[in-house]
């Protein structure tokens, strides 16, 4: 991400000097009267006075922050030439505003893989992104929330009272100036955009993969956009060594149907893909609960995962009982003599149930039965540089103390990783595919191809059609792109589908919003400071 120069629109109802002098140094007072006179022009009903209003109060957010000025619950007087004006701040406002900044959106530019376009809705007000002061950090405590947000400022006047509001463009669809009713510009995505850019996130998916010890507390759900308790809550699901990052094209995708932007809220589980998948399932339930206390009444969620995330997407419609722990020790868990906390986590990974939160799944690239990279030279490599945290560990010698005397019992050799659970002779992996999944829950499979066809054999380079295919599924769609089919137009245009049909709304046609054509690397922060 990077600061420009902001362009200055055409003008209609103010001197375009004055536009290109706001840009750099227009003092307060001078920027207060341009407003007064582009809001006039609007609430008389010359519309093409918009863009000079949403350009100018822009640079009202910016010189606010620059004079480090705090109009909320207090009134600034602003002395001119022609008399004395007072700015406040609606002390009704939306977003909270202690220990925030706010970025004009036409002042900041996206670069790099994941960056896109603003997806701005037209209308009258300055786009902004809030963030609180200071870099943002998503290895620290669990923030609920991604804590750059999107909002829009709008400019008021009663006389020589001029009014600052900031509102939520996810609620407020249009407002009255003056008499007249406008729509509310609104952008949606430049708070995710801002995010990636200011932690790099999507540089921790191999040292979350190789390094599980040094991240084992970074398992968490966050929210992308506030919670709302009437919007159904679309839950993105990361695969083997990639982090919520490599879903920003589906969501920026998703985000620019209307429909959608209305009924859905999106959620993503970020995960350290080095541990066995079954425990970062675990991870996952356990966050599950979490929303359920904090969201109490939330709406059931749609779960979308990729690759192995679709894998942690299926144990959450799977009722497995204790039928795969007695598998793995030959009696079930009150017979078996592991204690302690070797014992919970053992319980929290094998014993596990169907959730009543999940209406529907869609699994994409997802290797149900196995990859047979996992088991090649290149999965055996990388299996051998993957790092566990030590409680794993001792969960692995507890369990062989007691296994290995026990002929029904599994002989622990080393701790699994991600990796070896995602071989097709994985014992895990080939127990939950003769599981049911649970039949009220519809699920959806998309998955790649390289040319050859739904064939047993053909395959996305990773995952083989006859590991990615599911009998039951409600639909089946085959992309021809490789293992990154959630960030592939049609599979993106697929997820778009499947949500508009679980919500009662028809298909509507195809679209597709690219990623920034001429990616370069992202040259705003390097990401948190520690843990590498």
């Amino acid at each position: 991400m990077r600061k420009v120069e902001p362009i200055p629109p055409a003008a209609s109802a103010v001197p375009a000097n004055h536009l290109q002098h706001a840009a750099r140094a227009e003092t307060l007072d001078e920027l207060l009267a341009d407003l007064r006179r582009a809001h006039d022009a609007i609430v008389s009903g010359n519309d093409t006075a918009i863009p000079e209003y949403n350009f100018l109060t822009g640079r009202l957010i910016e010189r606010l922050e620059k004079d480090d000025l705090q109009p909320w619950g207090t009134t600034i007087a602003v002395a001119g030439n022609d008399g004395t004006r007072t700015l406040s701040g609606d002390p009704k406002c939306a977003f909270r505003v202690g220990g925030y900044d706010f970025l004009p959106t036409d002042s900041i530019e996206f670069t790099g893989k994941y960056s896109t376009r603003p997806n701005l809705q037209p209308g009258i007000g300055s786009t902004l992104v809030s963030h609180p002061e200071g870099s943002l950090d998503f290895t620290g405590p669990i923030p609920g929330d991604v804590k750059a947000k999107t909002l829009t400022a709008l400019v008021r006047f009663e006389g020589d009272r001029a009014l600052l509001d900031l509102l939520d463009p996810y609620h407020t669809e249009s407002v009255r100036l003056g008499g007249r009713t406008l729509p509310l510009a609104a952008d949606y995505v430049s708070n995710t955009s801002f995010a990636l850019s200011a932690t790099r996130i999507d540089k921790f998916g191999l040292i979350r993969l190789l390094r599980a010890d040094r991240f084992s507390d970074t398992a968490r759900i966050t929210r992308i956009q506030p919670y709302d308790p009437d919007r159904v809550p679309v839950l993105l699901v990361h695969g083997l060594q990639d982090t919520p990052a490599t879903f920003a094209p589906m969501y920026y995708n998703l985000m620019a149907d209307p429909e959608l932007r209305k009924r859905c809220q999106f959620w993503v589980f970020s995960y350290p893909s080095g541990y066995p998948y079954p425990w970062s399932a675990a991870l996952l339930r356990r966050e599950l609960d979490r929303m359920q206390r904090e969201c109490p009444g939330h709406r059931d969620i749609v779960i979308v995962g990729h690759s192995m995330g679709g894998l942690l997407s299926r144990l959450m419609i799977t009722d497995a009982g204790d039928s795969i722990w007695c598998a793995y020790f030959g009696k079930p868990p009150e017979r078996t003599g592991v204690h302690g906390e070797s014992r919970r986590i053992l319980e929290e990974a094998l014993v596990f149930h169907e959730r009543t939160d999940i209406a529907r799944a869609i699994f994409i690239n997802t290797p149900h039965r196995g990859s047979e990279l996992a088991s090649n030279w290149i999965g055996r490599l990388g299996s051998r540089l993957v790092k566990l945290p030590t409680f794993l560990a001792d969960m692995r010698d507890s369990a062989v103390s007691i296994v290995t005397n026990d002929p029904s019992g599994l002989v622990l050799d080393h701790v699994p990783n991600s990796i070896d659970t995602l071989s097709p002779k994985s014992r895990f992996i080939r127990a939950v595919d003769k599981l049911p999944i649970d039949p009220g829950v519809p699920y959806h499979s998309i998955i790649g191809d390289l040319g050859r066809g739904n064939t047993p054999n053909s395959s996305d380079g990773v995952v083989a059609y006859w590991s990615a295919h599911l009998e039951g599924a409600e639909s089946e769609r085959i992309v021809p792109t490789w293992h990154s089919g959630h960030q592939s137009a049609q599979g993106i245009d697929e997820v778009r589908q499947i949500l508009r049909g679980h919500l009662g709304l028809p298909k509507a046609e195809p679209m597709f919003i690219p990623p920034n054509p001429n990616p370069s690397n992202v040259d705003f922060g390097n990401g948190p400071p520690g843990q590498r």
